[in-house]
């Protein structure tokens, strides 16, 4: 059965912070297929536009608000608990804020300071737990929490790995807004392909069903880091001898199967596997090329779609639409190794051509020339003019470089 009919309009003026969570948009993806050779519309579903930044903004307004209505959460009573990889404790801060409960977040030590930092901002506690601690063990995030709410009086799990309110929330708010966004179009108005990481599997499972209905031919690919145990058939997650089960991607994988994560015959096609290295060079070639600043699974997610259209001839067809799930943004990562590494202290010009860095650096050895005073202040007037004329004498009729431009306003080929 297709999901209700969604208005995808986020409203102009909110009531309150949680009145614009989901509401995000599809962007073509158009730069990014040219480049790796792909015949099919490329589309990615942009998350981070949500208020708290990510898709888990939409499962942790569900969970909160059906909770209150069947009486688990009771305002001025109740204490929220939960374990999560970080974009569901943002959420649920988020939720928790307006809705007034005290939040508690047990965190894996991997995770970034800037999602603890994000979560502390909206009002919550957190507590930080080893990576290496399987799911099951009492000194994880889940087994901690575990032992939390049994020590603390009318403190509440609401446990993304088993609430039907995750699914839910996609089936009924992510899934219809594809589809209304896809029917927007000219021409092709099917969603055809899907591809989305799996971590609880509530995205996925979700967006899945709402999609099915509008079109039951859809392919559903799921996408597994390597080390994770999801994916189908088991044999995709043996590793070789080399390999260990760790990997540093976040919000995905895990080492356990949770509930909401769908084996529904019919609903999950496929699975595809991606490890770090394709994820995080992905993940920076989609920023550079289509200027969308999201987080690493969004580049997870990019391998598998591009693994899976690549596999075969009859997979990647022109005109098919192909929506890509990109969960969150950049916001949680700036620091992190994959990103931050990439960027400090490289040389200049490493994203333009020869001729134009040869310049800059010719501009940049005249910086003796020009000196601030004794007391700090800016150069004179006429020594910042030559400057800014030397620069611009220096840039005329240059190429540029693959993302530039030559000449003024004129783009590159």
């Amino acid at each position: 059965m297709a999901p209700a009919t969604l208005n995808p309009t986020r409203p102009l003026v909110l009531d309150h912070a949680l009145d614009g969570v989901g509401y995000t948009p599809l962007c073509r993806l158009d730069r990014l297929a040219k480049a790796h050779g792909i015949k099919s519309n490329l589309f990615g579903k942009v998350e981070f536009m949500s208020i708290g930044g990510s898709v888990k903004d939409r499962i942790a307004k569900r969970m909160v608000e059906q909770a209150e209505k069947d009486g688990v959460l009771i305002p001025g009573k109740s204490v929220v608990i939960e374990p999560t990889s970080g974009n569901t404790g943002v959420g649920l801060a988020l939720a928790c804020a307006v809705h007034g409960y005290p939040l508690i977040i047990t965190l894996p030590e991997k995770m970034s300071m800037e999602k603890e930092l994000t979560m502390r901002a909206l009002g919550a506690e957190i507590i930080r737990t080893p990576t290496a601690a399987a799911s099951a063990s009492p000194l994880s995030n889940i087994g901690l929490a575990k032992r939390l709410k049994d020590a603390i009086p009318n403190a509440v799990i609401l446990n993304q790995y088993t609430n039907p309110n995750n699914p839910l929330a996609h089936e009924f708010g992510t899934g219809p807004e594809i589809i209304a966004a896809i029917e927007s179009l000219p021409g092709n108005q099917r969603v055809d392909v899907f591809v989305a990481g799996a971590g609880t599997g509530g995205t996925i499972s979700g967006t899945a069903r709402a999609l099915k209905g509008h079109n039951r031919d859809c392919t559903v690919v799921g996408v597994d880091p390597r080390g994770s145990i999801l994916a189908l058939p088991e044999s995709l997650n043996v590793l070789k001898e080399s390999e260990d089960s760790s990997y540093q991607v976040e919000g995905i994988g895990y080492d356990f199967v949770p509930e909401v994560l769908s084996r529904e015959p019919g609903l999950i096609d496929q699975w595809v596997k991606a490890n770090d290295e394709d994820s995080f060079k992905l993940v920076r070639d989609l920023m550079k090329r289509e200027a969308l600043l999201v987080g690493g699974s969004s580049g997870t997610a990019i391998a598998g779609a591009l693994r899976w259209l690549k596999a075969s001839p009859e997979r990647d067809v022109e005109g098919q639409n192909v929506v890509i799930m990109l969960p969150d943004g950049l916001r949680n990562y700036m620091t992190k190794p994959w990103f931050a590494d990439g960027l400090t202290g490289r040389e200049i010009g490493a994203d333009l051509s020869p001729e134009v860095t040869a310049r800059i650096n010719k501009v940049l050895a005249d910086n003796h020339k020009y000196s601030l005073s004794a007391n700090g202040d800016v150069p004179t007037e006429d020594k910042v003019e030559e400057a800014v004329s030397a620069l611009a004498e220096t840039m005329k009729d240059v190429t540029v470089g693959t993302r530039g431009v030559n000449g003024i306003g004129k783009v590159a080929a």
